[in-house]
């Protein structure tokens, strides 16, 4: 597939770019304030809030225009304000209220991008191939989460900061570029007059089938899925960790996280209700078997499997919901995916990090565990009581047809 291995190529590149900057940007925050946590927190949350408000709106525009076009859009804004910050930097113009404004800005670009980008790979490959890309899609992210990083480090030692954002302004050149060269058009957009409403994703996530991976995906994520807070303090209090420790624990992570990934790329068609909850039980179990266990070996071992379960029970859920859904209302499905993943980052954090400040970084991990632990075996209690009312495979066609006829007369 021509056009999906150039989107895969223009995305290692800007994505690369984006934790490069991620970095940069954190640096140049802690020097403009002299080591200010809450003006590092505040800038994170003003990049995080837009996909909380906005995200929806953004599936919305996605079922509503061409894809590609849209993707082109956002992602040359993103290069513009990128250059913008990086010129100020160079300039030594730069100020806090700057760095406030662009990651308020990045972030509504984002919020737009996230949901039409996750339902653009689907059109690129099509349904019996979409697990296989999205899985693919998550390995080329962890190898940039390793990697820019990384590059971000040897570029600020080197350079400084504006040129590292310079460096991140570039690189959404190769999406762009990746997305014209692309031969195939964007599925055909709804005819004018027609009505794409928010309301219709909301409504079709409530179906059995897709509620109950959803509702999951909210519970694991929200007790479980908090390790850019939980794996800094493990590797501080628990294994008194120096900078470079520190870093091992975050690779042996990441590269779980890749190894799952690579794996499910094997998968072809959509995912039973049963794999999802099981993914989510396993996952519950290793991430409490690393709040138990203090030993540095055992305890790298066990982050390894943790990241990696973590990555396939997410990617599990994401192609049970993508699969689930016609084509023309994927992109406001995955928003909705995407606010309840991403949404209960901020709240997660600040649960996870009271109990951890209180009790200690391992009650931290034991308690996400269990919980999620806990919602995988009520999902599969679900399922087994649900399934008289569970949707059969071939619903979604069935229903898109009677769409398509009700249009017709």
């Amino acid at each position: 597939m021509r056009d999906f291995r150039l989107f895969v190529l223009g995305q290692i590149v800007s994505v690369a770019g984006t934790w490069m900057m991620v970095v940069a940007q954190d640096w140049l925050v802690l020097g403009l304030t002299a080591g200010s946590a809450s003006a590092l927190g505040t800038v994170t949350a003003l990049q995080f809030a837009p996909l909380l408000l906005f995200t929806l709106y953004g599936g919305r525009l996605a079922d509503r225009y061409d894809k590609r076009a849209l993707l082109t859009v956002v992602n040359v804004l993103s290069s513009v304000f990128s250059l913008a910050l990086a010129v100020l930097v160079l300039s030594g113009e730069v100020r806090l209220w700057h760095v406030y404004v662009f990651a308020s800005v990045l972030g509504v670009v984002n919020s737009v991008e996230v949901p039409t980008r996750m339902a653009f790979v689907g059109e690129l490959v099509g349904s019996d191939l979409l697990p296989n890309a999205s899985a693919l899609s998550a390995a080329y992210f962890n190898v940039a989460r390793v990697v820019g990083p990384a590059l971000a480090g040897l570029f600020i030692s080197a350079a400084g900061v504006g040129w590292v954002m310079l460096v991140n302004a570039a690189s959404y050149t190769t999406t762009v570029v990746a997305l014209r060269l692309m031969r195939g058009g964007s599925a055909k957009a709804p005819r004018r007059g027609d009505r794409v409403r928010v309301w219709d994703g909301l409504k079709a996530a409530g179906r059995f089938d897709l509620a109950v991976p959803l509702v999951l995906v909210a519970v694991v994520g929200l007790f479980g899925l908090n390790f850019q807070l939980t794996l800094p303090l493990l590797a501080a209090q628990v294994h008194h960790a120096d900078a470079s420790t520190f870093g091992v624990v975050t690779a042996v992570f990441a590269a779980g996280s890749l190894v799952a990934a690579l794996m499910t790329t094997m998968r072809r068609g959509r995912p039973s209700a049963g794999l999802v909850a099981g993914a989510a039980i396993g996952f519950g179990v290793l991430e409490t078997a690393v709040g138990v266990v203090s030993s540095y070996g055992p305890s790298m071992v066990l982050l390894f499997l943790t990241g990696g379960a973590a990555i396939y029970f997410a990617q599990a859920a994401n192609h049970r919901v993508q699969l689930g859904v016609p084509p023309e209302l994927r992109g406001r499905v995955l928003a909705l995916y995407t606010l309840i993943l991403q949404g209960s980052t901020p709240l997660g954090a600040l649960l996870v990090g009271s109990l951890a400040e209180h009790w200690g970084v391992r009650w931290g991990f034991a308690a996400g565990g269990l919980v999620s632990l806990a919602a995988g075996l009520t999902a599969v209690a679900a399922g087994r009581r649900g399934r008289t009312g569970a949707v059969p495979a071939d619903s979604v066609a069935r229903e898109r047809e009677a769409s398509e006829e009700r249009a017709r007369s």
